[in-house]
């Protein structure tokens, strides 16, 4: 038996270019930066002082337990959620509740946990009773990584499967592709899927600080994600959420619904290296790749552009490029290529789901998103990143890649419906 084809029927993003999609890619295509000096905290003692935050941002109205427990990153969840619903045409009518499902890549909440932490240690030296007077029960909640996927079912009412994925970078990637799977074994006929993430805070900025993982380019924060530049020294920080309504295409088409492209695949596999970088061959990056072709019973001729990971890192971004080479062959040298994250910072959990927003986008206007600040090529990284600017290009098949932290890859492939 043929399994159902999968489509996309809504896109909804929060980013620190924009709070919508047509925000966010109105700013790639311009070739706009959002990474500017740190105002959320003084960061003026860390290593890195700069990063991509969300700024002027309006939470969406909420209710009852929604409002007291919702934090930052389940609020822009929310909001990329109804952005993606409303462009379905599902705001006012939801799908059948219990043949709705969620699908939500996240991480444990940080600033809770690391505020936490310190509550909890400095209650070891009182009376268990007078310990816990000081602990809001909501943290233990809000700081988990199910809870934006708790919170979205709440807010629209989606009574099918709730799933989570916190694989770091691929968390998103890795929720979109759990949900095609929900989908094509009929457990649902909507599916919303995406991730969310809040990462410019204290802890965060120390941590991959220490990790030496960040640019230091602390004098010129607009230059410093500079993706597959040979003078790149680390990736930068960002935050939001992205979305997506999935459906199977008879689902869509017996309500009508707009379509706006089809998930035709996806890959995964696992680098079994090291946490904080890739193996110089690319060899996890290959076969998440070469398994999201197969998945969609493509050629790597058929895929006309690749969003990289691109995180502007020595060796990531080298092992990425040798990566497509080894999934792309000859082809690698003719298929254009570029990192988002080089205007908008690394999203981390919501990385994916953005980044493959930004392939359906180029696929709908046939404008190819740059990758900015590059001006010194590389050697390892030789293939065709668009640096000049925005590109016109007719795409059918566009690839878009994610790989996390602890050696995780997912690649999804979406292409025009027909």
């Amino acid at each position: 038996m043929s399994r159902p084809r999968i489509v996309v029927t809504g896109m909804g993003c929060v980013t620190p270019l924009g709070h919508t999609v047509s925000a966010t890619w109105d700013a790639l295509i311009e070739g706009r930066n959002a990474i500017g000096p740190i105002q959320r905290f003084d960061a003026s003692g860390f290593v890195t002082t700069f990063a991509a935050e969300i700024r002027d941002f309006t939470p969406p109205p909420l209710e009852g337990r929604a409002a007291r427990w919702s934090d930052a990153k389940g609020q822009f969840a929310v909001a990329a959620a109804q952005e993606a619903l409303a462009d379905a045409g599902l705001a006012q009518t939801g799908p059948a509740p219990h043949r709705f499902g969620v699908s939500v890549g996240a991480e444990v909440s940080r600033p809770e946990l690391g505020d936490m932490a310190l509550r909890l240690k400095a209650a070891l030296a009182l009376p268990p009773q007078e310990a816990l007077r000081g602990v809001d029960p909501k943290d233990f909640v809000v700081m988990s990584a199910f809870f934006p996927a708790t919170l979205l079912a709440a807010v629209f009412n989606a009574r099918g499967p709730n799933l989570t994925t916190s694989t770091a970078c691929t968390s998103s990637s890795q929720s979109i592709a759990d949900a095609v799977r929900v989908l094509r074994r009929g457990d649902a006929d909507v599916m919303l899927a995406g991730g969310t993430d809040r990462l410019v805070e204290e802890l965060m900025v120390m941590g991959f600080g220490l990790l030496g993982a960040l640019s230091t380019r602390n004098e010129d924060p607009a230059h410093a994600c500079r993706p597959f530049d040979r003078t790149r020294d680390g990736f930068v920080l960002g935050e939001g959420a992205g979305f997506l309504v999935l459906e199977t295409e008879a689902h869509a088409q017996a309500r009508g619904a707009r379509i706006h492209a089809e998930l035709m695949g996806y890959g995964w596999s696992a680098n079994a290296w090291r946490i904080t970088d890739s193996p110089s061959d690319g060899r996890g990056a290959r076969a998440s790749m070469t398994a999201a072709l197969k998945d969609a019973g493509l050629a790597p001729d058929d895929v006309g552009y690749i969003n990289a990971h691109g995180t502007s890192t020595q060796q990531n971004d080298a092992s990425e490029t040798a990566g497509i080479h080894g999934a792309f062959g000859a082809h690698a040298q003719r298929v254009p290529v570029s990192s988002t994250k080089s205007m908008m910072g690394h999203l981390v959990a919501a990385c994916g789901a953005v980044e493959l927003i930004a392939c359906v986008k180029a696929i709908q206007t046939g404008v190819l998103p740059p990758t900015i600040n590059y001006e010194h090529p590389d050697p390892a990284c030789d293939l065709d990143y668009i640096p000049e600017g925005a590109r016109s290009a007719a795409v059918d098949v566009a690839l878009t890649n994610a790989f996390g932290f602890g050696g995780s890859n997912g690649s999804l492939v979406v292409g025009r419906y027909r």
